[in-house]
């Protein structure tokens, strides 16, 4: 049997807009290792910005950008026609804003990724991931790695491919709130459904031990090539979020513990 995958947790953070929030914030960044922070586009403002980068920093969780299609309305989970350099200038003017929170709290960069529909635009076209990857060369200066910033996104796609191509860190991402498709796709929607919580923890289990992605059809898939670790999402628009975190984030500690990764 193959050795457990060494895992993290990650949440994409501070999507609320002015007085309105989406998700527990506060309750779920004491469950996760890593935070992708909205920056402006598809949710957040600069004063919810400033306030996450400040909480991620109190509870000691790495932070990324989480830079989108400029889709305010649809909260970035429809897909639009940009072309390559107009996408790399889209995430360098998002990058830029949270790069400027970061450096007022004396944090680094650790990685971007893509949110919503841009997300499966870029896993699926090899010169869009290129365009979006190098961005993570731009702000290498502040970067929490000597390697530089990291790209988090889907293992055995454009991701992964363009990342490879280009010396950037890669981080192999899987979703415990959302379903895949038999083909291994991932399904994104604009509005996430209640998942049980013992399925999320039968997912897991197989991602962790088995390294294999469940799917809608009841097929156990291989997560891809040349992934031993992996980052798993949490959703904080999903009901039931801070629940779904803290079992995902349980799991994964004792996975890492077993396999003596800590």
């Amino acid at each position: 049997m193959s050795k457990p995958l060494k895992a993290t947790v990650n949440c994409d953070m501070g999507e609320g807009f002015s007085l309105y929030t989406i998700g527990d914030d506060e309750g779920l960044m004491k469950t996760i290792h890593l935070a992708n922070v909205a920056c402006g586009f598809h949710a957040s403002d600069f004063s919810v910005m400033n306030k996450t980068v400040a909480l991620a920093k109190s509870n000691n969780v790495l932070v990324g950008a989480h830079p989108s299609l400029p889709d305010l309305q649809g909260f970035g989970r429809r897909e639009m026609a940009i072309e390559p350099d107009e996408l790399e200038s889209c995430f360098i003017y998002q990058v830029g804003a949270l790069d400027g929170f970061l450096k007022r709290h004396g944090l680094p960069m650790n990685h971007i990724k893509p949110h919503g529909s841009v997300y499966g635009q870029t896993a699926r076209s090899i010169d869009l991931a290129r365009a979006v990857v190098g961005v993570t060369k731009i702000f290498k200066s502040s970067a929490a790695s000597p390697q530089g910033v990291a790209f988090m996104g889907l293992a055995g796609t454009a991701h992964q491919q363009a990342a490879e191509e280009l010396g950037v860190p890669f981080i192999a991402e899987w979703f415990a709130d959302l379903d895949y498709n038999d083909e291994g796709k991932l399904l994104i929607t604009k509005k996430h459904d209640p998942v049980p919580i013992e399925v999320v923890r039968q997912r897991v289990t197989n991602l962790l031990r088995f390294h294999k992605v469940s799917t809608v059809g009841g097929k156990l898939l291989d997560i891809g090539a040349n992934v031993a670790e992996v980052s798993i999402c949490c959703h904080s628009d999903t009901p039931g979020a801070v629940e779904i975190a803290q079992a995902v984030k349980a799991l994964v500690d004792e996975s890492n513990r077993v396999a003596g990764y800590v």
